[in-house]
C-alpha cells in the first residue's frame, strides 16, 4: 500500500491535477489515487498509509462550495477506518468576505455577523462535521484561491478577458497548484495537527495581476453579474480576502516558492519579464497613485481651492509609529485626503487612516479609498499598521462624527471609541491630535434622514441632506488644520495600563479636550468661513 493516499471522486478533474502535482513531487510509489466509490465500497487499508488525503468535490457553478453529502459519507468511512492521519482541503473562503473583514487573518479569525455568506457557513459546516467524525490526527489545510482549480476566480483568471466588478480592485492571494502540493507534504511529513492558512508570500490586486500576467479586464456593474451569480460569489471578487501564512512556516515548515504573479503566469503559459517582480501594499495602497494625485488634484484642492493654512506639522514624528487622532466630517472623507496629502507633502510619510466599512460597499469609492491607504476600521489592522512602523490615523468619535448637522459639526461628541488610547499604551507610541477647521462648511449635512432601508444597505446612521449632488463640488470655503502637541500616554504607564478602564477615559478625554480647545480658538480667530488667516494673525499679534 502506498505511503500518502489521495481521496477524491474519479470525475473531480482537480483533485487528478493535485495528485499529479504530489506525484511529481515525491519518490515512486510514495503516492496513490484512491477513486472515492473503492474508498466507500471495499474495505481499503488505509492504516497502513502514513496519511490520507480528502479533496471534496464543488457543488453550483461558480466552484465555490463543498459537497457536504459526499463528505459526510467520506468521514463516515474514515472513522470505521481509522486512517493515521486524515489532510482535509478545506479553503480559505470559510473565513467570508465583505466591508468590515479584516487583511491577512490567521486561523484563528472569526467571521463577523455580517460577513458570514452562504459560501463561508458551507465550509465552516464542512470542517465541522470532520472535527465531529474524526478521531485520528486530522490536519485542515485552507488554501487561497488555486491556479487552476474549480473557483470562478481561478478560471476567470485562466480567460484572456477577465470580467471583474466595476469600481473594485481587491487585493488577492493567487497559490499555484505546485505550492499547494508542497504544502499537503509537510502536512504528511510534520507531526502536527490543527488548521493552517495556505497562501503564497505577499499579495496583489486584481487589476494589476491581469495587467502584469498578460490578460484584459472587462468591469461590469455588479448588478448586471448578479443575473449570473449569486451575490456571494461575486462578494469575493469586489472585496479582499487575504490570509496570514505564519502559522503554516512555524508549525509545519511550509515556505511557498511562488509568488501570486507566478501563479498567474504558469497558468496563463507566460514567459516572466527578467525585470524585478513589483511589490504590492498588503492592504492594497498604491503610491503611484498617491504621488500623481497629490501633484495634480490634491495640490489643487489644498493650495488653490480651500487654501488650506496649517499649522504644528513639527509635532508629527518623522519615524517610526505614531497615531495621528482627529475629528471626521462630511461622508465623503476629504478632511482625511487633505490631511494626508499635507502630511506626506510636508513630512515624506503617507498615514493610514482606519477606514468605517460602509465606505467600502460603494464602486469606486472602495477602489480610492483603499489606493489612498485606507484599512478597514478594526484593532487587528490598525496593530499590523504600528507594527510596521507606519502613521495611524483614527476618527475617535467614530462612524457619528462624519454625520453631524452642521449645526454642531464643531462641538465634539464624545469618543465612543478608546481603542486608540489602548493601542498607544500597549505598543509605547505617541498620540498626535489635530483638528479641522473649515471642512464643515465645504459640505455641509443640513439633515439625517434615519431610514432603516438606507441604514441597512449602507451601513451609514442615516442618509445625509447636503449640497451634494445638487452642486458638483464641495463648496471652496477656507480651512485651517492644527496638529496639536504628542501626548505620550506610555510616558508615565505601562503597557498593563490599557486594562485600566479608567485611565484609558482619562487620557481619551484629555485628547478631546485638547482638540475641543484647539477648535474653540480657531473658531473665534477665523475672520470669515471663505477667507481670512487665523494662524499668521496669531503670531504676528504674539510677535507684537
Amino acid at each position: 500500500m502506498a505511503n500518502i493516499a489521495l481521496i477524491a471522486h474519479e470525475n473531480n478533474d482537480w483533485a487528478g491535477l493535485l495528485f499529479a502535482a504530489l506525484r511529481d513531487a515525491t519518490q515512486p510509489g510514495e503516492s496513490a489515487f484512491l477513486d472515492l466509490s473503492a474508498f466507500l465500497d471495499r474495505d481499503t487499508a488505509l492504516q497502513t498509509s502514513v496519511a490520507s488525503i480528502y479533496v471534496p468535490s464543488f457543488t453550483g457553478r461558480d466552484g465555490m462550495t463543498p459537497d457536504l453529502a459526499q463528505a459526510e459519507r467520506v468521514f463516515e468511512r474514515c472513522a470505521a477506518v481509522l486512517p493515521a492521519k486524515l489532510i482535509l482541503l478545506s479553503s480559505a473562503l470559510i473565513y467570508g468576505t465583505g466591508t468590515a473583514r479584516q487583511g491577512l487573518v490567521d486561523e484563528s479569525y472569526a467571521t463577523p455577523r455580517h460577513g458570514a455568506d452562504a459560501i463561508s457557513r458551507t465550509w465552516k459546516s464542512l470542517e465541522a462535521l470532520a472535527c465531529r467524525r474524526i478521531e485520528t490526527a486530522l490536519v485542515i489545510l485552507r488554501p487561497v484561491t488555486v491556479l487552476p482549480s474549480p473557483a470562478l476566480l481561478a478560471r476567470s483568471l485562466a480567460q484572456r478577458l477577465t470580467i471583474t466588478p466595476a469600481g473594485h480592485d481587491p487585493t488577492l492571494q493567487l497559490l499555484s497548484l505546485e505550492d499547494l502540493a508542497a504544502a499537503v507534504l509537510c502536512a504528511v511529513r510534520a507531526n502536527r495537527t490543527g488548521v493552517f492558512n495556505v497562501a503564497p508570500d505577499g499579495v496583489i490586486p486584481v487589476r494589476a495581476a491581469l495587467r502584469l500576467g498578460g490578460g484584459h479586464r472587462l468591469a461590469l456593474p455588479r448588478t448586471w453579474q448578479r443575473l449570473a451569480w449569486r451575490r456571494a460569489t461575486l462578494d469575493y471578487l469586489r472585496y479582499p480576502w487575504t490570509v496570514s501564512t505564519q502559522k503554516i512556516k512555524r508549525d509545519l515548515g511550509f515556505t511557498p516558492r511562488h509568488s501570486s504573479l507566478d501563479a498567474l503566469r504558469q497558468l496563463r503559459k507566460e514567459t516572466s519579464d527578467a525585470a524585478p517582480e513589483p511589490c504590492f501594499d498588503n492592504f492594497g495602497m498604491d503610491r503611484e497613485t498617491i504621488d500623481r494625485f497629490a501633484r495634480t488634484i490634491f495640490k489643487f484642492m489644498s493650495d488653490r481651492y480651500w487654501r488650506i493654512e496649517l499649522e504644528g506639522l513639527e509635532h508629527i514624528p518623522r519615524q517610526g509609529p505614531g497615531i495621528l487622532a482627529g475629528p471626521h466630517r462630511g461622508f465623503i472623507p476629504w478632511d482625511a485626503v487633505m490631511a494626508l496629502h499635507l502630511v506626506l507633502r510636508e513630512t515624506g510619510r503617507v498615514p493610514r487612516f482606519l477606514t468605517h466599512p460602509g465606505l467600502l460597499k460603494f464602486p469606486f469609492v472602495s477602489s480610492f479609498i483603499t489606493k489612498m491607504g485606507g484599512v478597514v476600521a478594526c484593532q487587528e489592522n490598525a496593530e499590523r499598521v504600528l507594527a510596521a512602523g507606519e502613521l495611524l490615523g483614527v476618527f475617535p468619535e467614530g462612524v457619528q462624527g462624519a454625520f453631524t448637522p452642521c449645526r454642531q459639526a464643531y462641538q465634539l461628541l464624545d469618543f465612543g471609541r478608546d481603542a486608540f488610547v489602548k493601542i498607544a499604551l500597549r505598543n509605547r507610541i505617541p498620540i498626535v491630535p489635530y483638528v479641522t477647521v473649515g471642512n464643515v462648511e465645504a459640505l455641509p449635512i443640513f439633515k439625517l434622514f434615519a431610514w432603516r432601508w438606507w441604514r441597512r444597505y449602507s451601513d451609514w446612521p442615516g442618509l445625509p441632506l447636503s449640497t451634494f449632488p445638487f452642486l458638483p463640488l464641495p463648496l471652496p470655503s477656507k480651512w485651517h488644520i492644527r496638529f496639536l502637541p504628542a501626548i505620550h500616554p506610555a510616558a508615565q504607564h505601562g503597557p498593563e495600563a490599557a486594562g485600566d478602564v479608567t485611565l484609558v477615559k482619562k487620557i481619551s478625554a484629555e485628547v478631546r479636550s485638547q482638540m475641543q480647545q484647539a477648535i474653540d480658538d480657531i473658531l473665534r480667530r477665523r475672520p470669515s468661513i471663505f477667507w481670512g488667516s487665523v494662524f499668521a494673525r496669531q503670531k504676528g499679534r504674539g510677535a507684537a
